[in-house]
Order: C-alpha cells, then structure tokens, then sequence
C-alpha cells in the first residue's frame, strides 16, 4: 500500500529556520532538529523562514517577549528595552509569508518563541511579571490568515501520537491541494471525502457524519462556499488526534467490506488483531496490515482507496509506535 505516497514528489513544508541549522537565533546559535532533517527531509521539501530575522532584528539581537494582560493581545517587545515594540513589523511580514507561501502543506516551528511558539509561550505584564501564556505572534498570523495549514512543535514530534497526527494532516492537505484545489469541482470534492471518509472517522465521527449530511446537500450552494466549509470542517477534525476508540471503530467499519469474502477463522484473526489493538496489546500497524493484507485480495476498489489504511508513508513508521 505505498505506491500513493512512494510516487510523489516531496511535499512542501514551511519550518523555522532555527530548525534547519541556520544561525538566526537571538544569540547567534541554532536549534538543528535532527529528526527534521535527517528523517523527515526525505519526504518534505523544507523551507526555512525566521520571522524575526525577515521584521529586520539582527543576529545576535536583543530577546523579545510577549507582553500583555489576559484580556488583550499581547505585543511584542524587547526584554531590556520595552520602547523596541516590534508587533506590527511582526504581523506584516507574518502576512506578507502567507500570501507567498499558500502551496505550504505544514509548517514546523520552534517551541517557546514569542514569534514562532505553537503554544504555553510565557506572556508578561508590563512590570516584567508573568501573566499567563499564548501562542507566538507568527502563529497567531498564521491562524488568522492560513487557518487550515498543519502545524507542530519540532519538540512536540518526540510524541508519537502528535508525530504521527501531525503527518497526517500533511499528507491529507496535500491530498486536498492536488486533486481538489487544483481542479475544483463537487465530484472532486466528493471524491476526496469518498476517500477520506474513514481517515475522518477515526478522527472524529461526529465530523464525518456532519459533512457527509452537508455534502447530501452542497451542489445547491456556490462550489467556492462549500469547499472553504469542507475543508475547514475536515482540517479541524483531522487536528484532533486520534484514539484508540476511534481507531477501533473505523477498524470494524473497514472490516466490514470483508466479512461475506473470508472465511470464519480469517474473520476472527482480524477481529483478535483488532480487539489486541483496542486493548494497547499491539499497536495500529498490526491490525492495519492484516486488513490491507485481505483487501487485496477481496476489497473493493472503493475500499482499499481509503487513504485510512495508508495515510503516510509507510518506511515512517509512525504507526508502529501509537
């Protein structure tokens, strides 16, 4: 199951540049992520940006920091001089990145910056006390004006559940982009929540059953508006990692499409390796392989579609560890 994802060509994803190795950090140093670049790279085509050197700061240049009360967007100043207030330089070449950058399918950042930090980034009050914490001032651009774009935390990708949500949602984005946004249409966007539709449910099946009602309905409404919804009703989805539960119940729904094609010992091969697996006895890779192996054998072409079964690559090994 990884000629899909063996076949293309590496995917384009936005990263700090501190990440890369690059020499950008306030100090002059690097945050190098081996993962990034040694595993990683293989599959995605990085591009590196560092908010902070593009607003015009230096390298080395004095720290900055959030700086706000929790009824207000903070702004961003420096640590030893509070005059340098660098929020609009900040948000004006945040926006200037996403109207360049809109083929981007992810973007990697740095954990704890006050430019590029996912989340937990320490704000203060204007007497230098902490106050509370928010996410970086490029992230929050990049939500603003890129809502749908895959984001992590290099340091968050050492858990294996977020590494491998994370990559999910990369690989599904990318899916969107070539075969929906590059040919808009309802029967593409049919298409791809036929494919999708138990990646989705193992994800969230309160959002797979919403779209699935509102797609019944979309070709009565202008093809630009039900796209934008759709899409960002997957994507949100897609951002809730997914359980064992939710696993489990798309497992059960995939086997399904086999149980008038095997007989009753391979039946209860399937449903053990999936009971282990709802369990934490194994991990999803185990029952996965035994279904992928059956529908080869006796899945629909409808089924064995499903990106659920193959989502990422497959030499990741990311659904090994979860």
């Amino acid at each position: 199951m990884t000629e899909r994802s063996a076949s293309r060509e590496r995917i384009p994803v936005g990263i700090s540049a501190c990440l890369t190795g690059e020499q950008v950090r306030y100090n002059g140093g690097h945050k190098r992520s081996r993962y990034c670049l040694e595993v990683l790279q293989e599959r995605f085509a990085f591009e590196p940006f560092c908010p902070e050197l593009a607003a015009g700061l230096g390298v080395p240049r004095e720290p900055i920091r959030l700086v706000g009360r929790h009824d207000e967007t903070p702004r961003v100043l420096g640590t030893q001089d509070p005059s340098l207030d660098v929020t609009e330089r900040l948000e004006e070449v945040s926006q200037a990145f996403v109207d360049g950058h809109r083929h981007l399918r992810g973007f990697i950042l740095m954990k704890g910056s006050p430019s590029c930090g996912l989340e937990r980034v320490k704000v203060y009050h204007p007497n230098g006390m902490p106050s509370h914490s928010d996410s970086g001032a490029f992230v929050r651009a990049l939500r603003r004006h890129f809502p749908e774009l895959p984001l992590e935390e290099e340091a968050r990708l050492n858990d294996a559940v977020l590494r491998e949500n994370f990559i999910t949602r990369v690989y599904a984005f990318d899916d969107w982009k070539r075969q929906v946004e590059a040919a808009p249409g309802f029967h593409a966007l049919l298409q791809f929540h036929s494919r999708q539709k138990y990646l989705l449910m193992a994800h969230h099946v309160e959002t797979y059953r919403e779209l699935g009602r509102y797609l019944a309905a979309a070709s009565k409404l202008p093809l630009a508006e039900a796209m934008a919804h759709y899409l960002q009703r997957f994507m949100a989805a897609l951002g809730r990692p997914a359980t064992r539960k939710g696993h489990t119940n798309a497992l059960l729904h995939v086997l399904g499409y086999l149980k008038q094609d095997v007989d009753g010992e391979a039946r209860q091969d399937l449903l053990t390796a999936i009971e282990d697996y709802r369990l934490g006895h194994v991990h999803l890779a185990v029952p996965i392989r035994l279904l992928t192996h059956y529908l080869k054998r006796h899945g629909s072409d409808y089924i064995r579609a499903q990106t659920y079964l193959d989502p990422h690559p497959y030499e990741l090994g990311l659904r090994n560890a979860i």
